[in-house]
């Protein structure tokens, strides 16, 4: 049985984040997961919303920044940033902040004397002081009751598919007004399906990208930060979790739904053109009609369709888990799914922490975006190590490269 001070569930952005800096200041730490496979599992085609310095892993400037993977590498791509190429950097962080990342799944952590007790596919234990969980949502989709009991070739999440080429020539009702809606709609269209978009707000929220900050010009840092989360000047507000989560929960929760509301970026816009898109809509009911479905709405207009794609977001509820025992999870704080934390991101439980979409109700909506994890990260090291600058990785750790604490 093996036992080290720090393990990382998930290798994800967050999870790479957390292991750039541990390592950074010299914590013993071990990654545990399928490095970028929820990113490897979304649809082919995608772009990120995100802008380029929001895209960086573990800080948008230094060694592991997405700058220097194009420096190093010599990648040149457009923006938005395509899917493709965000993974492929992803892989680049991975292999230079955990390069003998543990690929088996958790099956199993409880809690014990030493602090946690960690199952491995296979059969290995392993015993850690510490459990960071940065394990991301792919077990969190939303799914609306109305899909309830309607087989996956009817219905489906947006995040179940990795081709939607294969609903070419189907008539395919994506529900929805969000990012994950409107592109997987445009990919449907491009791969020659007919979609069609519902919508249950009675307009749709764009977001334009860097044309603000282009026109304030040298005034835009002051309004904008590099986290890209947020409109002008709320961007400065969430970009600093420890002022946020100061703020009392009734100022909180509106801020918070202002900077991560449904939302489409405006390069989607012109690929959208022949996709109709009804608002104010909201579906009652689907139930399954001649090997397809009939959908009625709540004014009582019907639609026939052959497939229902979902692209009603994620809901988080670190019950849904499977790795958390049941003994430990009983001891964790939570609020409607979420665990409540504290200094570091750290649990009710001492040494357990939560990084990602599942520290939002706690540290804010950044939490839900990749830049997050450049916070996330140093305050994580801070609450370990009591240090607030990583130190260099000493000779047997070379290729762990060293995250500065700049913010």
């Amino acid at each position: 049985m093996t036992g080290i001070d720090v393990a990382i569930v998930g290798a994800g952005p967050y999870g790479l984040a957390a292991a750039a800096h541990l390592r950074g200041a010299g914590v013993d730490v071990r990654v545990l997961g399928d490095p970028m496979s929820f990113w490897r599992s979304m649809p082919a085609g995608m772009l990120l919303r995100s802008n380029w310095t929001a895209t960086s892993i573990a800080d948008y400037r230094g060694p592991v920044s997405l700058d220097a993977f194009c420096a190093s590498t010599g990648a040149r791509f457009n923006r938005p940033v395509p899917l493709a190429r965000f993974i492929e950097y992803g892989t680049w962080v991975q292999q230079r902040v955990a390069p003998d990342v543990d690929r088996r799944p958790v099956e199993t952590i409880e809690a014990n004397e030493a602090g946690f007790h960690l199952a491995l596919a296979g059969g290995e234990r392993l015993d850690a002081r510490r459990v960071v969980i940065a394990a991301g949502i792919k077990p969190f989709p939303n799914r609306p009751a109305f899909a309830d009991g309607l087989p996956p070739g009817l219905a489906s999440h947006t995040g179940d598919h990795q081709d939607l080429s294969v609903f070419s020539g189907a008539k395919v009702l994506v529900v929805g007004g969000g990012q994950s809606a409107l592109e997987s709609a445009a990919l449907l269209h491009e791969s020659g399906a007919e979609a069609e978009v519902a919508v249950r707000a009675d307009h749709l929220n764009w977001l334009h990208g860097g044309k603000y900050q282009r026109r304030l010009g040298r005034l835009s840092p002051f309004l904008y930060a590099p986290t890209d989360v947020g409109p002008m000047g709320l961007s400065r507000l969430v970009a600093v979790p420890d002022l946020f989560r100061r703020l009392p929960r009734g100022v909180q929760d509106p801020l918070a739904y202002r900077s991560i509301r449904p939302a489409g970026a405006a390069w989607l816009g012109p690929r959208l053109q022949n996709v109709p898109i009804t608002m104010a809509r909201s579906v009652v009911s689907a139930t399954e009609r001649g090997g397809g479905l009939r959908v009625t709405f709540g004014g009582g207009d019907e639609r026939t369709a052959d497939h229902l794609l979902l692209g009603t977001g994620y809901r988080v509820d670190i019950a849904r888990y499977p790795f958390i025992a049941p003994s430990l999870l009983a001891r964790v704080r939570r609020v409607n799914g979420y665990p409540v934390l504290g200094r570091g991101l750290e649990s009710s439980v001492a040494g357990l922490y939560f990084l990602g979409a599942p520290a939002a109700f706690s540290f804010g909506p950044i939490m839900r975006f990749v830049s997050g994890g450049w916070y996330a990260g140093r305050a994580l090291t801070r609450a370990v190590t009591g240090r607030t600058t990583p130190v260099q990785p000493d000779a047997e750790a070379r290729a762990v490269v060293t995250i500065s604490d700049a913010s």
